[in-house]
């Protein structure tokens, strides 16, 4: 069926038209036009600058940020503000190049990955407590300016290909802040990167994170694995001593990302792990040809130490019809299973994760099951962010001692002056973990 074009515009905006457009292939080239696909571009990459504006507005309000204070020095500010400043001028050089190149798509598809994996989902994602916990310091000033830089410079990076929207927002920002001082973005100066903000080292260790988390957190939702449920251990292969460092200096994130007590480094050598290769035949088919048969089972013989090499480096020799070495994307290493662990590969990384539950463990499951209830139950009643409450819970078996023993974490999170553990309550809410009632909970506010 033919596509009026009016009415997509009045649908969907030109705006959000024009970033699928330009997103999914260069302005030259045949684009199969789907709207679908723009009510994708609507809900992805603007609803998730809309809704990241809308959580720094709401705090900055609250505390009446309005960026008058002097600029925080970039050797103060904790480092992951460094690391997603560094990023953002690794975007500014890179959309700068591609504008420069005539490629809009290229440029595009890298704030929008920016926008939607960086900032939102990583960024903001782990810096709500600085946002919305703790007095007026200076690491909640770091935040904000932080953040609102990051949301000017994506209104200026995008404004070639999302005018209206775009222009929106840097006013938004700039009616508060009195930054720019210009009428529009459009007669702003484009942003200029600035490579002492810049650190590949950061950028390298907090993509280990990144990669890491995802992982553990693919196998838990895989084995239905509740991220609410800490669990004991993961246990990660070295590859060599950079590889040790970096992912020592993230490893408290990872831990917390994915709530699990401890990180636990295996050697080369150690045996815990027996890894497995086999050829990528759509890649190596192409390189080979008719030698593939040979390659594969060249392959099919690496030792334990040559998948480590492989790993580590990258590629290995293997001097087969005249090309000297295997690459480590044209081959697929996985993991043998392990009794108790839980095993994923992605390119050179491997994790286990030690899916054994202690009695311990179990409870401060609940507990944190509890603080997602009573904070859901907090929003249905209307209360404000800041509001103090008296918190009952019903004494069903085994409840008792997760208040004790996880009291001040309760408390903390919902701010909960007390916790009152009653026979029974009236017009309480049920409490259900898998299917299973575990107990009864009413709030008052104090």
């Amino acid at each position: 069926n033919a596509v009026d074009p009016f009415e997509t515009l009045s649908k969907y905006g030109p705006d959000a038209t024009r970033w699928y457009m330009m997103s999914n292939s260069q302005p030259w080239d045949n684009l199969k036009f789907d709207l679908d696909g723009i009510a994708e571009v609507q809900r992805k990459f603007f609803g998730t600058i809309y809704n990241t504006y809308q959580f720094f507005a709401l705090y900055a309000n609250l505390d009446g940020f309005d960026y008058s204070q002097a600029e925080i020095e970039l050797s103060k500010r904790p480092e992951i503000d460094r690391w997603i400043l560094s990023k953002l001028n690794s975007l500014i050089k890179l959309v700068d190049d591609s504008y420069a190149d005539y490629e809009p798509t290229k440029a595009s598809r890298a704030i929008q990955e920016f926008v939607s994996e960086q900032l939102s989902n990583w960024y903001v994602r782990l810096c709500r407590r600085r946002f919305w916990k703790g007095e007026y310091s200076e690491d909640k000033i770091s935040a904000y300016q932080t953040l609102y830089r990051c949301l000017e410079t994506v209104a200026q990076l995008s404004a070639p290909i999302a005018p209206f929207f775009m222009d929106r927002l840097f006013k938004d920002l700039d009616d508060v802040s009195l930054r720019q001082k210009f009428e529009s973005v459009h007669l702003s100066d484009f942003p200029v990167s600035n490579d002492s903000e810049v650190n590949v080292d950061l950028e390298e260790r907090m993509e280990i994170a990144q990669k890491h988390s995802s992982l553990i957190l693919g196998l838990r939702k895989k084995n239905n694995l509740k991220v609410r449920q800490p669990l004991q251990k993961i246990m990660v292969p070295i590859l060599d001593e950079k590889f040790e460092r970096q992912i020592e200096a993230v490893k408290d994130l990872i831990l917390s990302e994915v709530n699990v007590k401890e990180l636990e480094y295996l050697k080369e050598d150690s045996g815990v792990l027996v890894k497995k290769v086999k050829a990528n035949f759509k890649l190596l088919g192409r390189k080979y040809g008719k030698q593939m048969k040979a390659v594969a089972a060249a392959i099919s013989q690496f030792k334990q130490s040559d998948i480590a090499t492989i790993e580590r480096e990258g590629k290995l020799p293997l001097n087969i019809d005249g090309n000297p070495e295997i690459l480590i994307e044209e081959v697929e290493i996985s993991t043998e299973d392990i009794p108790g662990l839980l095993v994923a590969n992605e390119g050179k990384y491997t994790i286990a994760l030690d899916t054994t539950l202690t009695e311990e463990l179990k409870q401060e499951g609940i507990a944190r099951e509890l603080v997602n209830r009573i904070q859901n139950l907090r929003k249905e009643k209307g209360f404000e962010l800041t509001d103090k409450i008296s918190l009952m819970i019903k004494n069903v078996q085994g409840v008792e001692a997760v208040v004790s023993n996880f009291k001040e974490y309760i408390c903390t999170e919902v701010l909960a002056k007390e916790i009152l553990v009653l026979a029974s309550i009236k017009e309480a809410l049920e409490v259900e973990v898998d299917g299973k009632l575990i107990t009864e909970i009413a709030i008052e506010k104090v």
